[in-house]
């Protein structure tokens, strides 16, 4: 009693201290957004070098990168590895390609930087319809998970899962709200050290358990796993057939160019200013992921080498919950994991990822719904006046509210759901149009509006409708449908289809159109940026 009691105690203590801190912070930066700059950009370069890269890795790590890696480490092995592999692959992408040309002034999200590089107001509904198809499943995912962590957290019984994903979502609300995009930069580099301090701290008694010797335990772990040879070979995730060998392959891509174009990590890139603290943020925002990421793997093959393939997939079949089991094993004193003052710490630290991450993904979201979305588009000189800058700011906090309101609700009834499929659909919409559409707008000479609306309403239906007919939606025991199989598509990530054809479906709208050319001080503008 007296080790649940602490742990118990802990969990209450560092979620109060967690959500104290980051409420100030969100005040704080509160304190002069009186006008859309500062609220949507943060005020232009204010965090620094440092502070925008840990704002990137905050973001950047979310519930997925924690748990999903973990549980695929955990029962895939050598896929699960890879998997890693791409999530920090795609963070050098970004910042190394996208970055620098990313940055413009008086620019806070998509709609608005394609609006403003191809001289065309007319982009901005189709950039924002695809924000909130990216980003709607994430967010629904990461409240969910949020909810379940919270009741586990605080030892609550599942029918609690409905007001703790409120309470989470009600919190996400003030943050994104109040704090805008400084402040829940602030929340992200908080996040950053409190996330690598956790796993730093399973990962060290995960291998001082094994001698510090890392062959040792991927050896323990190939053995904790079942799966024998295959464990430490690709394939085991999707199989070892020609269809699972094309799954992997399209599952690493999707990951790779869709982790890069989150709109929530775009809208970081605007506000820097110039080449250094691009270069600079690069180191901030690489090293701490990449760092964490070989901690997720080395807790991941401890929770396979300690607990086995068997209890991990039957607390959950995807493995997600691996992150969390493995802190019972590595706390014998413990009554079991829940009572473990490890699993109180370990909590906390993924609370605070999936609540700092849906901040910052509401905000996104919200923004493009705010500006995307009006009635009359927007040039980036609209903003002028005090009175047409506070009505700006009003409709964006308006639109955070909503946007919170509506996901909270929705996620309420996600809770039995598998959210694979849900983030599958995130990152296949990311990977399939946003890439296309800004490698071209960036470098591609001639690529228009016509283009833009070619990729985004042609790939959007085809990945939906290869997702409904695919294993993710049925067919197999973790698919959205396990009872049913109605599919005929058989890769469970579309990715080597639809990223193709939204390249493709790019140049050939763009080759029936005009490019429209900005006015000539507005071409000044943007070049001098």
């Amino acid at each position: 009693m007296s080790g649940g009691f602490d742990a118990r105690s802990l969990a209450v203590v560092v979620f109060l201290g967690f959500v104290a801190v980051s409420l100030l912070l969100c005040g704080l930066a509160a304190a002069d957004q009186d006008d859309p700059e500062h609220f949507y950009a943060g005020g232009g370069s204010a965090l620094g070098p440092a502070g925008s890269g840990l704002a990137i890795a905050g973001d950047y790590i979310s519930a997925a990168t924690l748990l999903s890696t973990t549980g695929s480490v955990a029962l895939a092995g050598f896929d699960g590895i890879l998997f890693a592999v791409a999530t920090v692959a795609s963070l050098v992408l970004v910042m190394r390609i996208l970055a620098e040309p990313m940055r413009r002034k008086g620019v806070f999200t998509l709609g608005d930087f394609l609006a403003d590089r191809l001289g065309d107001p007319t982009v901005r509904r189709a950039l924002g319809i695809t924000t909130l198809v990216v980003l709607a499943p994430l967010l629904l995912v990461q409240l969910a998970t949020a909810g379940r962590v919270m009741a586990s957290m605080f030892g609550l019984p599942d029918g609690a899962l409905t007001s703790c994903t409120v309470a989470s979502g009600a919190l996400m609300v003030c943050y994104s709200a109040v704090g805008g995009m400084r402040g829940t930069g602030y929340i992200q580099i908080v996040k950053v050290a409190v996330v690598l301090a956790a796993v730093t701290l399973l990962a060290g008694l995960v291998l001082a358990r094994y001698g510090w010797n890392p062959f040792a335990l991927f050896d323990a772990a190939q053995q904790g796993s079942g799966a024998g040879g295959s464990y430490a070979r690709p394939g085991l995730q999707f199989g070892h057939t020609f269809a699972g060998t094309l799954d992997l392959l399209g599952f690493q891509l999707t990951l790779v160019l869709g982790a890069a174009c989150m709109p929530h990590i775009m809208m970081r890139l605007h506000p820097m200013r110039d080449l250094w603290t691009v270069r600079r943020a690069t180191v901030w925002a690489a090293a701490p992921v990449a760092f964490l990421c070989a901690g997720v793997v080395v807790v991941g093959l401890g929770a396979s080498a300690l607990l086995g393939h068997k209890i991990i997939q039957a607390a959950d079949p995807a493995g997600g919950t691996a992150l969390l089991l493995v802190t019972g094993a590595l706390d014998p004193g413990a009554d079991g994991p829940r009572e473990s003052l490890l699993f109180a710490f370990v909590a906390c630290a993924v609370f605070a990822t999936t609540l700092a991450a849906v901040a910052g993904i509401t905000l996104a979201a919200a923004s493009s719904v705010a500006r995307d979305f009006a009635a009359k588009a927007r040039s980036r000189t609209a903003v002028r006046s005090d009175r047409s800058a506070g009505r700006e700011i009003l409709r964006a906090r308006l639109a955070v509210v909503l946007t919170g309101a509506l996901a909270v609700y929705v996620s309420t009834y996600t809770h039995d759901r598998n959210p694979q499929v849900l983030l599958s659909l995130s990152f296949a919409a990311a990977a399939s149009v946003l890439p296309p559409v800004l490698l071209y707008a960036l470098f591609r000479p001639g690529f228009n509006a016509r283009g833009v609306r070619w990729t985004v309403y042609g790939t959007l239906p085809l990945i939906v409708f290869l997702m409904v007919f695919s294993p993710a939606f049925s067919g197999t025991h973790i698919a959205l449908f396990p009872t049913r199989d109605f599919h005929w598509f058989p890769l469970q990530t579309p990715g080597l289809v639809t990223i193709p054809a939204g390249f493709l479906l790019g140049y050939l709208g763009s080759r029936g159109g005009r490019r429209e050319q900005p006015a000539p001080a507005h071409r000044a503008r943007f070049i001098a940026q």
